[in-house]
């Protein structure tokens, strides 16, 4: 028997949704890739702190990966594991020759916004297929990457007045 047997959704209906968590794991995988990047590569007066940040930043995607590919496979479809597949479909695009704070944070940034429609996407499809367990997954989140993304523009506000 299959997986949607037993948790008791319907395959067709899960379908958009299996097809939406595919996308999603694809951008993931290039943002880790992105983030390591920064990691390794960061100079400058934000070193020490974004060399760390980025740090997380990737353990956090690389959770993710795993969680998204795992829900595609309990939804009863295949993750993609090959790089090229993901640089296909991927909207995330790869970065390379980043060293400086502000220009990695600016795409950090806009990757966030770029995943967070896309979770919200992925949230709205799993909602109408009843499949509340991605809607949690999705809602989780989206609720720590908007605290993420508040933090990130704090910190790279260049408006600060003593």
């Amino acid at each position: 028997m299959k997986t949607l047997n037993y948790i008791h959704l319907d395959a067709n209906a899960v379908g958009n949704v299996v097809n939406a968590l595919q996308q999603l794991l694809a951008d993931l995988q290039v943002f880790y890739t992105n983030l390591r990047g920064f990691h390794w590569n960061i100079k400058g007066r934000g070193f020490f702190i974004l060399h760390s940040k980025f740090e997380e930043l990737y353990d956090d995607i690389a959770e993710k990966v795993d969680e998204v590919a795992e829900r595609i496979l309990t939804l009863g479809g295949v993750p993609a594991n090959n790089y090229s597949d993901y640089l296909k479909v991927a909207q995330v695009k790869e970065v390379s020759g980043v060293s400086c704070g502000d220009e990695a944070l600016e795409n950090v940034l806009n990757t966030y916004s770029l995943l967070i429609a896309k979770e919200r996407e992925v949230l709205a499809l799993a909602s109408s297929a009843g499949d509340e367990s991605t809607v949690a997954l999705m809602s989780d989140y989206l609720k720590a990457q908007e605290k993420l993304v508040w933090m990130l523009v704090a910190y790279s506000s260049s408006n600060c007045k003593n």
